[in-house]
């Protein structure tokens, strides 16, 4: 047991120094760290990990504005870093979401499992929950990179698998079983509550969690769609039939509770980093969608020269891979709304500003609904009604409103981009699916309108829709301006994305051999231009 305590401290310093950045610090400490013996009282000695493991499912700037946010377009920097040749204008640069999940919830998780609980049948409900949230956490990081190191990891160097990636398709089918077994443990013990004040999601609640499991499921069942369908299918339909259900009302909606100030927010108001994005300020401007309101600030009437090509609607984003030369020029661009500013927003009360983050919504699991709809996946119900429905889950869940008369628009398109800073940035908007449902229209377009709603949903959680992007093309979004990618890291085409993150320098350097049959098994070159294993290319359908 000494070795693997041992192999945990090397590797999580290893990663935590190959994660370094140029003018970044880490944010990711544990406030929850174990102190001493007294904490073994009720549970403390287990429970004290959950909240920060929780918490560290996001990760900060790198992690996500400068890396996800930007690849879908949700938010821009306005901030020319590192001569503005860096992961938006896809030359990478940083590239730290894997040492946030390994440092902060697979090291967490694995010293949960097996230094404290050790087999102890009493503690069995921490010890899935604890697999749950590794589950959740490793299948967001391998939408990153690909190939991970899981059902390995924690096995010392020189033992047999130690430090050897698994394939994708091998951790989907490694997930769906640990879920099987989450799910069964959770079923026998709904009336635990040992985790109660531990659980900053839910209370304690193991029927919440519940749902969790069964939506996950469906979440990760969606997104191997393409690459195996049968599986899919037949995980999607097992958690649409199960009894606990799946999170389909504002009640059950997986929020997360970070620890300091929401990070967009200080990202955004703290240091001028972030601002709408130029596909946002599209989408929501030619859909009159009145969500924009919500989701960012309208730019000052002063200002009112930048959205000069749309007075009617005062919003202005930044387009991501953009050419920028002064971080001044675009500070008055829209920033996020004011209410997630943590120096001024009330200290509960608010979303975003009590302390919590979307994990979960059911506005997210009815649009995956609707697309489960369109593959005829049994259950599922009406592609239309599971569309709607998630249209209304998000109007609900952002404050905006009835979303009736937005539900009919059927002439409404994404308008055209102008940087009024530098043309170069100017595009023609690629989208061509209007709100309203259409019954009589091709299941490509269909799938389009529902990605598209479920793009603008997702703000500030954009890592399920950034493998939804790669995996369907939907929504179109504008491509780069400025593309900075070359044969160091993988050459994107003008006309098209990036398709996933590199191999960290920690892992290149301290684990070659690792690297290597980790880049066989992702079927080609350690490259940002590499398609991971769902992402498959051609139709959807």
């Amino acid at each position: 047991m000494k070795k693997k305590k041992h192999y945990i401290i090397t590797t999580v310093l290893a990663l935590a120094l190959g994660a370094c950045t140029d003018g970044f610090e880490s944010f990711n400490q544990n406030p929850y760290q174990i102190q001493n013996e007294s904490l073994n009282q009720d549970f403390n000695n287990i429970g004290a990990f959950y909240p920060s493991m929780l918490a560290n499912l996001f990760g900060d700037q790198v992690d996500h504005n400068l890396a996800n946010e930007s690849f879908v377009n949700h938010l821009g920097t306005p901030t020319p870093f590192v001569g503005n040749r860096n992961n938006t204008t896809y030359y990478i640069t940083w590239n730290t979401h894997w040492g946030t999940i390994y440092n902060n919830v697979m090291a967490p998780s694995f010293q949960i499992i097996n230094n404290i609980i050790k087999g102890d049948e009493t503690l069995i409900v921490f010890e899935e929950w604890a697999k749950l949230i590794r589950v959740v956490g490793a299948s967001r990081l391998s939408a990153f990179q690909g190939p991970l190191i899981y059902s390995n990891y924690g096995k010392p160097q020189g033992a047999e698998g130690g430090n050897m990636y698994d394939s994708e398709e091998t951790m989907y089918n490694l997930w769906f079983a640990e879920l099987d077994e989450i799910l069964a443990v959770f079923n026998a013990n709904k009336t635990y509550e040992g985790t109660k004040k531990f659980d900053t999601s839910y209370g304690g609640n193991i029927n919440k969690w519940i749902k969790v499991v069964n939506s996950w499921r469906l979440i990760l069942a969606m997104r191997i769609s393409k690459v195996a369908p049968a599986l899919a299918k037949t995980q999607g339909e097992k958690a649409i039939a199960d009894p606990g259900g799946l999170i389909l009302s504002s009640a059950d909606a997986w929020w997360v509770s970070y620890v300091g100030p929401f990070r967009p927010g200080r990202i955004c108001f703290g240091w001028g980093d972030t601002r709408m994005g130029a596909a946002m300020e599209s989408v929501l401007g030619g859909y009159e969608d009145p969500r924009v309101s919500k989701l960012f600030d309208a730019v000052s009437p002063a200002n009112a020269s930048l959205y000069a090509d749309h007075p009617s609607f005062p919003y202005k984003g930044v387009q991501a891979g953009a050419f920028l030369t002064a971080k001044d020029d675009r500070q008055p661009f829209s920033s996020i709304n004011s209410r997630f500013n943590p120096a001024s927003a009330p200290s509960k009360g608010d979303y975003g500003t009590d302390g919590k983050r979307r994990m979960l919504m059911p506005s997210d699991v009815y649009f995956t609904l609707a697309e489960a709809s369109l593959r005829g996946w049994a259950g599922a119900g009406s592609a239309q009604q599971n569309y709607e429905s998630g249209v209304a889950a998000s109007f609900a869940e952002w404050g905006a409103g009835d979303p009736a008369p937005y539900l009919q628009n059927d002439t409404g398109l994404p308008l055209n981009y102008v940087d009024p800073k530098d043309a170069r940035n100017n595009w023609i908007n690629r989208m061509t699916v209007t709100v309203k449902w259409d019954e009589a229209a091709s299941n490509e377009v269909k799938l389009d309108k529902i990605m598209t709603q479920k793009w603008i949903s997702s703000v500030h959680n954009t890592i399920e829709i950034w493998a939804d992007h790669r995996r369907t093309g939907y929504p179109k979004l504008p491509y780069v301006s400025k593309n900075d990618s070359n044969a160091d890291w993988g050459v994107i085409p003008s006309n098209d994305f990036i398709r996933r993150m590199p191999f960290v320098n920690a892992e290149r350097s301290n684990n070659p051999l690792g690297v290597a049959d980790a880049t066989a098994k992702l079927g080609g070159p350690d490259l940002i231009s590499t398609r991971l294993w769902w992402d498959t290319g051609g139709p959807n359908f």
